[in-house]
């Protein structure tokens, strides 16, 4: 017979099973998993800036000593004093937040000094823990300024061992400072770091004034001050805006600066003159967060894919200092177009979307505007120096009543002495006789014989009166809320003299200005003109030759196949290869294949139908129009600039029924008038241009009418000059008639006969 395992207890393991819903039971455990990586993992508390994890970090190295003035310890040592003591999660994860917080490029103000590989801007990753050293840098001091001041609440470690701070009480404004980037379950965070000596200003002026105005903020208080430098080239109404609201997003720009330009103008934009009209451009600063390796990598990739012809070479000539040069095909190229192509091409503009998602002081997630996180920093800064004081308050009236039990000593210094000699229990008799507390009785009988020199009773008194006057003090300072704004108020501006304008660190190093109009950036800018031959066969394989050949010149094919079109154009021109479909594609001159081989098909780069057939081959000019006919008749003129297609998929721009085709693609010239149509039956029909229907896409109308069969061809001419056409047999013979206005009628009708001589086959 099976029998139950009971555990230690006696219980039955299976009585603790509950029957439950499945999806109820699962909702219910991942909303506390999700609450607790928004509260305990992801997002940043408002009043110190900190993720549970960078706090631990900083609370294990101050409880290992390891201040700025004292000695480096190992990375190693941290790490597993971190994990093993308050958060118990993987050493890496613990060991990369370390690395971030010491990375200078990461932190606008680190609060880890690193000794050894803590990685590069380059995106290089840092070495092994067991490598590197760390101490605190005195930002961080700053940060934990009163953790022993009774300033927060100390809360249980995960095992109930220890105790850790629930949050850092310094003055130093990190959230803002630092910023802070994070994902958790259903939200994020996204905060930029900004400049300390504008943030405490900011929050000076709404000390001063609670009711200030956003406007009147963002004066102060300028935008994002990146730990990388770089460009915010936004309007301040861009930025205003995503501050007041606490969602929105602004470019950044990496800044091209030449140091050793001899011009400041030339310092400015980032060129440097070599002589000889060469020049070249060099950047020093890149955007935040982008590895300067993978920027150059994406320059060179762009080189290498032709997407910028008009740049030459990239050089990373980095040391310390980012130094990228870029070397320009020619000298007349022109500098700002470069630039502008850089920034569209690479990751030399990124964009920062700004999320100001924090947990406030009741550990609730929320987005909040500049002012609203201004105010609530205020409000826990207050309480921090209330519950400093009160601590302090606390401190003094213990200190207090020892000295007052010591001042009574020394006055009946000869009674105290006898009662210690011949009393037994001599610390009942003493309470009783001097009207002492137990821990001043306590205090005495502990008193050394050298405490009774006449010189430390002087020294008691004075203490005593210094005591009570900071006493006084404290009392005034909890009993006035406008005594605690002053008080905050001086001890801002004691920070801000540390992060002033005018120190290394505190000096702003993003540019915030609003870019001038971008240069027109087009790839038709960036291609070098060059003559070309275009040439297109009956199979569809497609190839360049440089330089305009005779056109009438013998180019080999496979076999099997033989020439379609063959036109002159330049690499800067866009062609546009019409299907019987309707179906017109793009292909950029530049793109062809070249012309030593048979090319390559065109369908490798355009998704043309298997069974369309190519009609005609455009070339695109600004305001050209094209004549399009159907094999039913119908047909309309569009211009090029409404047929170019952006994807390989192209742009339908005839549409045709089952069964009919596009027949007639044909470019009109401005100074022809007329319209002559043929159709299948041999009726020719002339027309004014101006009947013509004009539209960008649709089936258009009816050219001539037909009782059976369909169009033929269709062509533009000038009536004053008359319709020509070849004539068969050898040479280039000619013929022209100039009695046109007999063919003449309203379009859509159905004509006559054409001219004698008028070709076999019905074509023009």
């Amino acid at each position: 017979m099976a029998t139950t395992e009971m555990d230690d207890s006696g219980a039955d393991p299976f009585d603790a099973i509950v029957d439950a819903p499945f999806d109820s039971a699962l909702s219910e455990r991942y909303l506390v998993y999700a609450l607790s990586t928004i509260t305990a993992r992801s997002l940043p508390d408002l009043r110190d800036g900190l993720k549970p994890v960078h706090r631990r970090l900083l609370w294990t190295m101050r409880q290992l000593k390891l201040d700025p003035a004292s000695g480096f310890k190992k990375s190693a040592r941290v790490v597993g004093e971190v994990i093993g003591k308050y958060h118990p999660h993987g050493d890496t994860a613990a060991y990369d937040a370390m690395v971030r917080l010491a990375q200078d490029f990461a932190l606008r103000y680190p609060l880890v000094e690193g000794q050894g590989n803590f990685g590069n801007i380059d995106g290089d990753n840092a070495a092994a823990y067991r490598y590197t050293e760390a101490r605190l840098t005195k930002t961080a001091m700053r940060l934990m300024e009163g953790l022993d001041a009774g300033t927060v609440d100390f809360i249980p470690t995960y095992n109930n061992e220890e105790e850790e701070p629930e949050i850092m009480p310094g003055l130093f404004p990190n959230l803002l400072a630092n910023g802070a980037s994070g994902i958790a379950v259903g939200m994020a965070t996204n905060i930029p770091s900004h400049n300390v000596a504008e943030i405490v200003d900011a929050t000076l002026e709404v000390i001063d004034n609670p009711h200030v105005e956003h406007a009147r903020l963002m004066e102060i208080f300028k935008g994002p001050d990146f730990a990388t430098g770089g460009v915010v080239p936004e309007s301040a109404e861009v930025i205003s805006h995503a501050y007041e609201t606490g969602r929105g997003s602004f470019r950044v720009r990496g800044r091209f600066h030449a140091a050793e330009a001899e011009k400041d103008e030339d310092k400015q934009a980032g060129i440097e003159r070599l002589g000889g009209g060469q020049w070249q451009l060099v950047i020093s600063e890149i955007p935040y967060q982008v590895a300067k390796g993978k920027l150059i990598e994406q320059i060179a990739q762009a080189i290498a894919d032709k997407k910028l012809p008009i740049l030459e070479d990239v050089r990373d000539e980095s040391d310390e200092q980012i130094r990228i040069v870029l070397v320009p095909r020619s000298r007349n190229v022109d500098p700002e177009l470069l630039k502008e192509s850089i920034y569209k091409l690479t990751d030399m503009e990124t964009r920062f979307g700004l999320n100001l998602n924090v947990l406030d002081h009741t550990r609730t997630p929320m987005v909040m505007g500049l002012k609203e996180l201004l105010d609530n920093w205020i409000a826990s800064q207050i309480d921090i120096l209330q519950r400093r004081s009160q601590h302090r308050l606390d401190q003094i009236a213990r200190r207090l009543e020892l000295v007052e039990g010591y001042i009574i000593a020394f006055l009946n210094l000869d009674r105290v002495i006898e009662i210690i000699r011949t009393e037994d229990e001599p610390k009942p008799v003493m309470m009783q006789e001097f009207k002492l507390t137990d821990r001043q009785a306590e205090a005495i009988l502990n008193m050394r014989l050298r405490s009774l020199r006449k010189l430390e009773e002087m020294q008691l008194r004075n203490e005593k009166d210094e005591l009570l006057k900071e006493q006084d003090e404290l009392e005034k300072l909890l009993g006035s809320p406008a005594r605690q704004r002053t008080r905050l108020k001086r001890d801002l501006n004691a920070l801000r003299k540390e992060y002033s304008e005018d120190t290394a660190l505190g000096a702003r190093r993003t540019t915030i200005e609003e870019a001038a109009p971008a240069v027109e950036f087009s790839m038709e800018a960036m291609i070098e003109k060059e003559p070309v031959t275009v040439i297109l066969s009956q199979k569809g394989w497609v190839r360049g030759a440089k330089g305009h050949l005779p056109l009438d010149q013998e180019f080999k094919y496979k076999e099997g196949d033989g020439p379609a079109f063959v036109l002159h154009a330049q690499t800067t021109d866009k062609l546009l290869l019409i299907g019987d479909d309707g179906r017109v594609f793009t292909l950029g001159a530049d793109k062809l294949p070249g012309a030593r081989g048979f090319g390559e098909p065109v369908r490798n780069t355009l998704d043309i139908d298997g069974a369309a057939q190519i009609v005609s081959v455009v070339v695109h000019r600004e305001g050209q129009e094209v004549l399009l006919a159907a094999s039913t008749g119908k047909g309309f003129a569009v211009t090029t600039d409404q047929m170019l297609a952006e994807t390989r998929k192209g742009r339908q721009v005839m549409n045709v029924k089952d069964g009919v085709k596009l027949v007639v693609a044909r470019p009109i010239d401005k100074a022809h008038d007329h319209v002559a149509v043929v159709g299948e039956n041999r009726k020719l029909v002339v027309f004014n241009l101006e009947e013509l229907p004009r539209l960008a896409k649709g089936q258009g109308n009816k050219l001539q009418n037909y009782r059976d069969g369909g169009l033929s061809d269709a062509t533009t001419f000038k009536m004053e000059d008359g319709l020509s056409w070849a004539m068969g047999g050898k040479g280039d013979r000619t013929r022209t008639e100039t009695e046109m206005w007999q063919w003449k009628v309203a379009r859509g009708g159905a004509g006559r006969l054409p001219p004698q001589g008028f070709p076999r086959d019905n074509k023009f």
